[in-house]
């Protein structure tokens, strides 16, 4: 179904001969694609695209999967000649869309026109700290050593440096993060190795391409910091389009606001020891200093005893905290006093006295920040109350959220804006340029209002068009009955008793995607021991005990397996075929209402007498219930069951709004209806 808001004003010129041609069942993209087939919702799509591109206008699309949007969006990009920056959610499709899907139209058209890559820092061999970790020669195993070794020889065979391309080691091992660099530790034009810095090479190619592929996390970095070149790309851009856009809020929310944390300081330490050892090896205070600030970093983090996020409010009740950090800062200042004595020995250790100067700084800010100071008035409210309503430009004048988040691995001190839609309003003004956002999720049934009104897009057109997928005849959507409510302390068992049956009809080939970390463990834990018991042969895998490009590769070898896994699976995983048959959700994925932000905004709303959980809290639930739903049918030949577990979704009122939102699936609660289901695809 295609929905077009056409509020916005459309171009004189009409887009759609052209675009009719380049889709046409015997058109340019035909000839060129084996298996093409026209789409109706994929044409309107372009269509739209191309009217915002000429009329440098701002478009909001979803499009459902099996669309085609990839090619919507790139199809009229590369026809308009102008340069194009495509940012992506991940990765994967960043490396997709410049190896593949460019490529692939681009030559289709017949349009000469140049592609480049640019990732972060991070993404490129550096020269200068390779070089440093061979020095040093301290890894953690004997397999690391292994790794920077043939880093080192990648690096002297690639052109480009992209780790991507040295697939002799893994993407996650140690040995990068002494391969590689990062805004802070690079040294820049004084560098010793700037000319064959594969950072600055990318950077040179994006320059003069005509279309530009980026991910979010880069884009907004360098929009804010000016750091890989997107301060120099934008000026000189014509269209900007967003893919996976759905997750723009929350980056946004990243890169508009400050955080420093003990992985930056621990990555200081690292830096300063390597550096030392390079140039200051007959300073021993150095390196005494850098176990100091090491050990005073693992301190602090010993300081807590659960994870999470903490309100200030929460962050005051912890005094051995308050405490640890207060011992960090002295470590880090007593740092800083040995760096500024060997720092004219060497260019990285400069580098490493600025960066030092640079953490002191933003951690004072993090402490002095907002209405609740240290040692001031404790109680007072991390948000003021708003002198006028809405969350929109008037959140420039709010003070930042400030909060603590405390992992496994360490502690970061946060100040996040309360809303960014003033501060990326900005970003849009200046040069007329065409933005593009697209996703399979953005909207609320056909209401764009929660997205446009997170991004300051109020005068976006908007356009809509479900997935061609033939749903009704290909899915069901299963609620079953004499569930507990899902703050009862038994609701993980009662979801394995329910969920059991389903995975034993559909002989596993099921993901169980579970709303926290902790209900993952449980509900693996208990699904281990009805397999076991009744000795079957299927499977069982968990978030954590691999990269997620390796769970999931098992996952498709295996067949049968059921996979138990939390949020980072419930988007941007693509699993094509019967291998995955069941998509099981533990509960409806409303964000925790004490989560620090989140609360800000829902008591800045209830003070101006409006419904947070209306505006924000349901609008969120159903984008996370729609891309958890999007893992279940992601081709036209797949069949499968969606089984919400939550009584939500059916008792309540708002769980209409919900499942409204959800692709046109049959709806049940018989257990024999997925047991049939299940028995006719074996049929």
């Amino acid at each position: 179904m295609r929905r077009v808001n056409l509020r916005a004003p459309m171009p004189a010129k009409p887009a759609k001969p052209e675009i009719d041609r380049l889709f046409a069942a015997d058109g340019p993209l035909a000839r060129a694609i084996p298996g093409y087939r026209l789409r109706d919702s994929q044409v309107a799509m372009a269509r739209e695209v191309l009217a915002a591109i000429e009329g440098s206008r701002l478009l909001v699309a979803e499009a459902g999967t099996g669309t085609g949007k990839t090619f919507a969006y790139l199809a009229p990009a590369l026809l308009s000649g102008g340069k194009v920056i495509v940012s992506t959610g991940t990765k994967t499709l960043q490396d997709q869309l410049f190896n593949r899907d460019l490529p692939t139209v681009r030559d289709a058209l017949g349009v000469p026109a140049t592609i480049a890559l640019l990732k972060g820092r991070a993404n490129y061999v550096c020269p200068h700290h390779l070089d440093r970790a061979l020095v040093a020669g301290k890894l953690a195993s004997r397999a690391e050593v292994a790794h920077l070794h043939k880093i080192a020889r990648f690096a002297k065979a690639t052109a480009s440096g992209d780790k991507a391309e040295c697939v002799d080691v893994p993407e996650d091992s140690g040995a990068w993060h002494l391969a590689t660099s990062t805004r802070e530790n690079c040294l820049g034009q004084e560098c010793a190795h700037v000319k064959d810095c594969f950072v600055l090479a990318a950077r040179r190619e994006a320059l003069v391409a005509d279309v530009v592929v980026v991910n979010h996390h880069l884009f907004f970095a360098d929009v804010m910091l000016k750091d890989d070149g997107m301060g120099e790309l934008l000026p000189a851009c014509n269209t900007v389009i967003f893919d996976e856009a759905h997750q723009l809020p929350e980056v946004a929310g990243l890169f508009f606001g400050e955080s420093v944390g003990t992985g930056q300081l621990l990555d200081l330490a690292r830096d300063t020891k390597l550096e030392g050892i390079a140039a200051a090896k007959d300073y021993k205070p150095l390196q005494d200093a850098v176990r100091d600030l090491e050990k005073a970093a693992k301190d602090l983090r010993l300081a807590f005893r659960h994870e999470g996020r903490l309100a200030t409010a929460q962050w005051l009740q912890h005094p051995q905290a308050i405490d640890a950090l207060k011992h960090l800062m002295a470590m880090l200042d007593e740092l800083g006093k040995h760096l500024e004595s060997q720092a004219g020995r060497s260019e990285g250790l400069a580098n490493c006295l600025r960066r030092c100067g640079e953490l002191v700084m933003l951690l004072r800010h993090w402490q002095n920040a907002g209405d609740a100071k240290l040692g001031a008035d404790e109680a007072a409210p991390t948000v003021s109350p708003p002198a006028k309503e809405g969350l929109g430009e008037e959140g420039e004048d709010m003070p930042p959220v400030r909060w603590v988040e405390v992992t496994a691995y360490g502690v970061s001190f946060n100040l996040t804006p309360l809303s960014v839609a003033p501060i990326f309003r900005k970003q849009l003004e200046g040069h007329p340029r065409a933005w593009i956002f697209t996703s399979a999720t953005l909207a609320v049934g056909n209401d764009f209002t929660h997205y446009r009104d997170a991004l300051g897009l109020a005068d976006a057109a908007t356009g809509r068009w479900d997935s061609p997928f033939d749903y009704p005849n290909h899915a069901l959507l299963y609620c079953p009955t004499g569930m507990p409510d899902p703050n009862h302390p038994d609701y993980s068992e009662a979801v394995v008793d329910a969920c059991w049956p389903a995975v034993r009809a559909s002989n596993g080939r099921a993901f169980v995607l579970c709303t926290s970390l902790r209900a993952m463990r449980r509900i693996h834990e208990l699904l281990e021991a009805r397999i076991a018991g009744a000795g079957l042969e299927m499977p069982l895998l968990m978030q954590g005990q691999g990269s997620k490009s390796e769970l999931l590769e098992r996952f498709r070898r295996l067949g049968n397996a059921v996979l138990v896994a939390s949020q980072s699976f419930w988007e941007g995983v693509d699993v094509r075929g019967e291998a995955l048959s069941l998509v099981i959700i533990d509960k409806l994925p409303f964000a925790p209402p004490d989560d620090p932000v989140l609360a800000a905004r829902i008591d800045t709303l209830k003070r101006q007498g409006r419904n947070a959980f209306f505006e924000v809290q349901l609008p969120r639930a159903v984008i996370s219930m729609k891309q958890g739903a999007g893992r279940l049918i992601r081709d036209e030949a797949d069949r499968g069951v969606l089984m919400v577990c939550d009584p939500r979704l059916v008792d309540k009122p708002y769980g209409r709004r919900i499942w409204q939102s959800l692709p046109p699936m049959r709806r049940t609660r018989e257990l024999g209806e997925v047991e049939a289901f299940f028995e006719h695809r074996e049929n």
